[in-house]
């Protein structure tokens, strides 16, 4: 028996003899909770295939050999709800699964066992559809499986946003990051403050080149944000997907796009412009307890828009120089008998996770949160290196395995740089990718529980265009995917380049621009 072809790997799969054809009189069968994988499948090969395929809510026949049927059996208490199992027979494919979202990753496989010009979404019929007989049985290694794509350097289009969500779960990554505000740009709309958007939000031009070789700047303005229309439509579309999207609002410091909106917010003496270089800022909000109600009212209204339990409050690149000589940072750091400015970041973002927890909503921040004693609960995304969270988890903190050296898609992929767009700096291969391990031996049983996950970061300084999004995103992506959902053992590089080979065909045929690994 062959295994089958499936990205992410699962955990068990064999092709069986023979095949169940696609046609006209095809059923599919589904109880009202998995309606939605159903219904998904049945568009898609609709799309494909030019026939009307209705899914019937109901239970299925427990022996369908009148009739071909897709079979969707929900409420299996012995699997995760992001499990599932298929069978396919010549007559049946039955789908088992632990919830909806077992379901959806289901519908995924299942569509991979197809040509890839099931991802055109026309009617082939030169091509006879029919899925191989074969048995999968599946579940995640992890439950964070995510992406950050930084929108506040770049703003990208609704649809832009859309289709990197519908690629991310095809994969079956299940969490987008969304980095919406940072010193060159706020890019989210807050009612109660509109100058974040109005001024916050455009910035006179960017720089050319790279930053660190100082070429001055562009002298193109560059504007856009989300409306609240904007972001309902974006999370209902990701939640259709069994995708959670995070907002990150940043603070302390990222900060300078908001205190050039509003400068009374700030530390600075004078006014601020919107950023127009890249790097590190020194920019911070003030902490006084004006700017922190400020920060708050905008919380309220994050939390209002985005339903999910997870909300990023960044903390990283934090340069105090503005904190040591600010009157009231100074009066806090008395007042609270604080000692010092990294413990002062850690009593306001205190403050942040506290409100949000009020909310019921759980406070993610980087791992520089650490370093002036991160809020009891919050969650630590480790980015400066593994070992940051390996330092997390064994100080009691449940993590999201980020680091740079494995995670980050705008570093170069290839050691020539001169045959690749201009990126931050760095080399991040497909193999190393691959080859990340979240899950350090040096942690304990407890310990590594902990872990939740790996996420991928998409940052966007040297990425202003859609088509260079996704070629730094892809296949790199689909190479933490795999970290992401199977165990070490189901690893295995050289099948992972021969399981990528037809994904790389859905992507030309879906419209994705990509870096091809083999050239």
């Amino acid at each position: 028996m062959n295994e089958l072809s499936i990205l992410p790997r699962p955990a068990r799969s064999a092709r069986l003899p023979g095949e169940f054809p696609i046609g006209p009189d095809m059923k599919i069968f589904a109880p009202e909770t998995l309606s939605g994988p159903a219904n998904e499948l049945a568009e898609v090969l609709s799309a494909c295939t030019g026939w009307t395929l209705p899914v019937h809510i109901e239970e299925g026949p427990q022996s369908p050999n009148l009739t071909r049927a897709v079979i969707f059996c929900a409420g299996e208490p012995a699997l995760p709800a992001e499990a599932y199992s298929v069978h396919i027979e010549w007559f049946a494919a039955r789908i088992v699964a632990g919830g909806p979202a077992g379901a959806y990753y289901a519908v995924q496989s299942l569509l991979q066992l197809l040509p890839p010009a099931v991802v055109q979404g026309v009617p082939r019929g030169d091509i006879a559809w029919a899925f191989p007989c074969a048995q999968i049985e599946d579940a995640p290694r992890f439950a964070w499986r995510g992406l950050l794509l930084d929108s506040a350097r770049w703003f990208q289009p609704v649809d832009t946003i859309k289709s990197l969500i519908r690629q991310m779960a095809a994969l079956k990554l299940n969490t987008f990051h969304w980095h919406l505000t940072d010193d060159q740009g706020w890019r989210l709309a807050i009612e109660k403050y509109p100058k974040l958007t109005s001024l916050g939000g455009r910035r006179k031009e960017s720089p050319r080149g790279h930053y660190g070789h100082f070429l001055g700047g562009d002298g193109t303005p560059h504007e856009g944000y989300y409306s609240r229309e904007d972001v309902r439509e974006i999370v209902a579309f990701a939640a259709a997907h069994h995708v959670n999207v995070v907002p990150e609002i940043d603070m302390p410091g990222h900060a300078q796009a908001a205190v050039a909106a509003y400068p009374e917010i700030g530390c600075h003496a004078s006014p601020l412009e919107v950023s127009t270089t890249w790097g590190v800022h020194e920019t911070l909000f003030s902490p006084g307890e004006p700017v922190i109600r400020f920060l708050q009212d905008v919380l309220e209204e994050v939390t209002g828009l985005f339903p999910g339990p997870f909300i990023h409050l960044g903390g990283d690149e934090a340069v105090k120089t503005q904190w040591d000589a600010n009157p009231v940072a100074q009066e806090q750091i008395t007042t609270h008998e604080l000692s010092g400015t990294e413990a002062l970041q850690g009593w306001f973002m205190a403050r942040m996770a506290d409100f949000l927890r009020e909310r019921g909503r759980r406070t993610l921040g980087w791992d520089e949160n650490l370093d002036g004693g991160f809020a009891k609960g919050s969650i630590v995304m480790s980015w400066r290196s593994a070992e940051m969270g390996v330092a997390a988890a064994k100080a009691g903190f449940d993590v999201v395995m980020a680091p740079k050296e494995f995670t980050y898609f705008d570093f170069y992929q290839s050691a020539d740089t001169s045959a690749e767009p201009l990126a931050i700096h760095g080399h991040l291969p497909l193999e190393t990718v691959y080859a990340f391990e979240p899950v350090a031996p040096s942690l304990s049983a407890v310990e590594a529980a902990r872990i939740l996950g790996v996420q991928g970061q998409i940052w966007t300084d040297y990425l202003p265009t859609p088509a260079l999004v996704e070629y730094m995103t892809f296949p790199r992506a689909c190479a933490l995917a795999e970290v992401a959902w199977s165990a070490p053992a189901r690893r295995d590089y050289s099948g992972f380049l021969e399981r990528l080979r037809p994904h790389l065909v859905r992507l030309d045929l879906a419209g994705i621009k990509y870096r091809n690994p083999w050239r």
